[in-house]
């Protein structure tokens, strides 16, 4: 996965994003932030730029404190393709196995991908 830390690059995305609301909802409002000074200290990863397949929002890693905090390990996703999606859960170091998370997308599929990958791993999802 690649972050997004140039401006050019957050405002295309942004414009990008814009044109399929609501469903880009949930990471549209990070990287807004992200591209206007970051003062939640979040990042935006894609998996490829400039044509992506899946955007990632995350706080930063060296900003949790408790693996076991959910809240504080929020992770926002909008895909384009559903495999993507469980190439992310399955196997990116963007979505880690020692720690708590939580995963926020409007897209139909994401709780079934979820499941999925949880079920595969031997994981309890809540």
């Amino acid at each position: 996965m690649l972050i997004l830390r140039c401006p050019a690059q957050l405002q295309l995305l942004e414009e990008t994003l814009r044109k399929s609301l609501p469903t880009t909802l949930p990471v549209l409002g990070t990287v807004m932030t992200v591209a206007r000074g970051n003062p939640a200290s979040h990042e935006v990863l894609v998996d490829s730029w400039p044509h992506f397949g899946i955007v990632l929002t995350r706080l930063r890693p060296e900003d949790h404190r408790d693996p076991r905090d959910y809240y504080s390990n929020q992770l926002s996703v909008f895909y384009r393709d559903k495999g993507a999606l469980q190439a992310l859960l399955e196997g990116t170091e963007a979505v880690t196995r020692g720690r708590a998370f939580q995963i926020l997308g409007l897209q139909d599929g994401l709780d079934e991908a979820v499941q999925e990958v949880a079920r595969a791993r031997g994981l309890k999802v809540e």
